[in-house]
């Protein structure tokens, strides 16, 4: 049986880059164009500049960097006999919580990047500070499991101390943290499983999670030299109980703890980077088509009480009235949109947007989507989507969700550029600006826009000298009529059909600007296959709720979309029982109730 955390719970910088000392790791440094031929950009290329993401990162920005050293590092120093000022953390992350001490290194991780990106040296500066903590209490024995003893959730939490090591070296060019990283091994290799294993909970202890420490792994033994890295990541990798089977066309899914299985992807594709065996890649491509045509709902979460539905079977109808916990959103969103991202760049010269589309879909309904966290230690875990839902706090403080959470929204950046060997491909519409080379030119690129409120977005161009490469756009598949765009105010003649990537290959010169309109327009979605009549609602990419809703709206039959009339920029209203119910986006909402399936007329 497998079991979610709940009832386990319940059972028991640009400036510092340029100036840097210590180069950034980058995945495809060892590996060849053809494993990855669209290349991610760096944290410092890209900076959001307004709309409703750079809203939330701004937030989370000073929400993390507010945290109390002392308070993150008590837990450490209590166990090292070390003073250890400051109030008790609370919730897992007490001594005596569920998991001691387990998101360090993942809030590290978030402030690395985010430092990274906006080149704030408060956040740098903190990372140094916590990294400099937690190295003061590793003692002679290199141990930061806190619970030795129990043995339990080591390399769960191993994997964030790695993950934030790894950050606070490359991206907060911190040299000591790659050091650190040896260290840690060293002491923790004593608790470590001798392999991997799919999650099962008590039935076989010590419990703990490999899925996505392989990642981490790998790329610890590209930026360390130490081979025991590498060893233990090809140990650690889900071969027989996933990644075989989905190579091979299967589905491995139903039944399975779903982040847990979904993040281990991204441990496929480090496997892919490190190691050139195809069958990880396959094995990427077959869980994203099984992620996305069976499993997923209209906000592009999944797994109703963190557990994989068995497909054409009407589960995912079934749960919106057996329980409230839909999707456990920021470490769902984190492994969906790695997963996307991976398989952007692992896709040479893509002939669809599948996987940009996906990515714009879990961002704008998903971890956008998440109630803001508050000063106390409240973090949001599920998102709901039954008939009467409201967005709610996670019943325990600082939950695996408040360390994903920090990560996926530092992980915006990322999201927006890739390049490939001929040109830039723009993958998110959101305000920002990139930096960026093509052929040894210095290029940039600011993006303005209102998009998804308007249908339209602005590209100006900056390179250094005229230079020659190809602009892949994005036309999502979502498209409601035609989309135009125009090059210095002249309608171009280029192909952009729904689905597929529009290509402008030219010689670009200083203040070029591309505009490129998309019609957005409503459309629903069934549920599943079984329940054609419910229906979510959607425009463009973002999925339309209804606003304080009765108990019995879900149930009346309502022509959606037809019957909508607009009221303001986003919001539009359907006449219902003698007054107006108003529809506004998901990623709007945050105290008040709303209702996200609708049966169809």
């Amino acid at each position: 049986m497998k079991i979610s955390r709940r009832q386990f719970v319940a059972s028991g910088v640009q400036a510092v880059a340029v100036a840097s000392a210590l180069p950034a790791v980058k995945s495809f440094a060892s590996v060849s164009d053809e494993r990855e031929p669209l290349r991610q950009f760096g944290y410092a290329d890209v900076q959001l500049t307004g709309g409703p993401f750079a809203e939330q990162y701004d937030a989370l920005h000073a929400h993390y960097l507010a945290l109390s050293n002392d308070r993150l590092l008590k837990v450490y120093r209590q166990r090292a006999g070390l003073p250890a000022p400051g109030a008790d953390m609370g919730g897992w992350y007490d001594l005596d919580g569920f998991v001691p001490g387990h998101a360090l290194g993942q809030y590290i991780s978030g402030l690395a990047r985010i430092g990274a990106s906006t080149g704030d040296q408060a956040c740098h500066q903190k990372v140094h500070e916590l990294v400099e903590g937690f190295a003061a209490t590793l003692g002679p024995d290199n141990q930061s499991i806190l619970r030795p003893k129990t043995n339990l959730w080591v390399v769960y939490t191993l994997d964030k101390h790695f993950a934030g090591l790894i950050d606070a070296a490359t991206l907060s060019q911190m040299p000591e943290a790659k050091d650190l990283l040896n260290r840690v091994l060293a002491g923790s290799e004593p608790l470590m499983p001798a392999q991997g294993r799919d999650r099962i909970g008590k039935k076989d202890p010590p419990y703990d999670e490999t899925f996505v420490l392989p990642e981490n792994l790998f790329t610890a033994a590209e930026l360390t030299g130490n081979p025991k890295f590498r060893t233990w990541a090809q140990r650690y990798l889900l071969d027989k109980e996933l990644f075989d089977p989905l190579s091979k066309g299967g589905d491995p899914f139903p039944g399975q703890h779903a982040y847990s299985h979904a993040i281990a992807l991204s441990s496929a594709a480090k496997a892919w980077l490190a190691l050139g065996d195809p069958k990880y890649k396959q094995a990427m491509q077959q869980a994203f088509t099984l992620l996305t045509t069976e499993q997923q709902f209209s906000s592009g979460g999944w797994g109703p009480n963190e557990t994989f539905i068995t497909p054409h079977k009407g589960q995912l109808y079934d749960a919106l009235s057996t329980t409230v916990d839909h999707f456990e959103t920021p470490c769902g969103s984190y492994a969906a949109t790695k997963l996307a991202r991976y398989l952007v760049r692992f896709t040479p010269a893509p002939k669809d947007t599948q996987h940009g589309d996906n990515l714009e879909r879990v961002l704008y309904n998903t971890i956008l989507a998440v109630k803001s966290p508050d000063s106390n230690g409240d973090y949001p875990y599920y998102s709901t989507y039954s008939p009467v839902a409201q967005k709610v706090y996670y019943q325990k403080k600082w939950p695996c969700c408040s360390g994903t959470l920090v990560q996926t929204v530092a992980d915006y950046p990322l999201n927006l550029y890739f390049q490939s060997s001929d040109g830039l491909y723009v993958n998110q519409y959101t305000p920002s600006k990139l930096r960026f080379r093509y052929g040894g030119a210095p290029v940039a690129l600011t993006q303005e826009t209102r998009f998804p409120v308007e249908d339209t977005t602005s590209l100006l161009l900056q390179p250094a000298q005229p230079t020659a490469f190809t602009v892949y756009l994005r036309i999502p598949a979502w498209l409601a009529g035609a989309a135009a765009i125009k090059l210095n105010g002249k309608l171009l003649a280029v192909a952009a059909q729904a689905g597929t990537y529009a290509a402008i290959k030219r010689t670009w010169h200083p203040g070029d600007r591309l505009e490129l309109t998309l019609p957005q327009g409503f459309r629903t979605e069934a549920i599943d296959d079984l329940h054609p009549e419910t229906v979510a609602l959607m425009r463009g990419p973002v999925q339309y709720v209804a606003l304080n809703p009765d108990k019995e709206l879900s149930k009346e039959r309502l022509a959606l979309p037809a019957s909508l009339k607009q009221l303001g920029p986003q919001s539009f209203v359907e006449n219902y029982g003698g007054r107006q119910i108003v529809f506004i986006p998901l990623h709007q909402i945050q105290n008040e109730t709303y209702t996200s399936y609708f049966s169809k007329a």
